[in-house]
């Protein structure tokens, strides 16, 4: 069902903030599952070698503190970017229906355009366990973007809804 009611811009918004939320979770569950790799595959995960190779290309040294934390912005940012994305196509999406989409996101991305542009291999040629760890981590995503667009679509029309403002001060008194 894709709710056509919201407008393009509220959409976004949901899409994006959802998205943000489902990165969330994805670090979390990326965090959980590189910590069972073995001791050889345990090197950082795809979205810090991304920003690696960017800033290396770019001839723009970061200390290890600065590329964490460029990381995570970067990291987010795409999430929450991928995310107002997802919501302009449908912000109601099911758990399969996100799951199916954050495969598609993982597809485009390690297998399409990182690799095209140069900044990583392809996916096919990174080891197994860690191609699992990250489709996984994506398949966390979209379910987890999924449930946060459906629950923002269902808070925009319930506690955000229109209505007389019950708390307001009297009119022309100040508090």
């Amino acid at each position: 069902m894709n709710d056509r009611r919201l407008g393009l811009g509220s959409r976004m918004l949901i899409g994006g903030i959802a998205g943000f939320v489902g990165t969330l979770a994805m670090t979390a569950a990326m965090r959980r599952m590189h910590e069972a790799l073995p001791d050889k595959e345990r090197y950082p995960l795809t979205p810090r070698e991304i920003v690696d190779s960017t800033s290396e290309q770019a001839g723009v040294p970061l200390t290890d503190e600065a590329a964490k934390d460029v990381t995570t912005a970067a990291h987010f940012a795409y999430g929450a970017a991928s995310g107002a994305l997802l919501g302009v196509a449908n912000v109601m999406l099911g758990p399969m229906s996100g799951g199916v989409a954050g495969t598609g996101i993982w597809l485009g991305s390690y297998m399409g355009w990182i690799p095209g542009a140069g900044i990583l291999k392809p996916a096919s040629d990174h080891p197994p366990r860690r191609n699992l760890l990250m489709l996984a981590a994506h398949v966390v995503w979209g379910v987890s973007t999924a449930k946060a667009m459906r629950e923002l679509v269902e808070a925009r029309e319930t506690i955000l809804a229109e209505g007389p403002d019950q708390d307001a001060p009297p009119e022309g008194r100040r508090t």
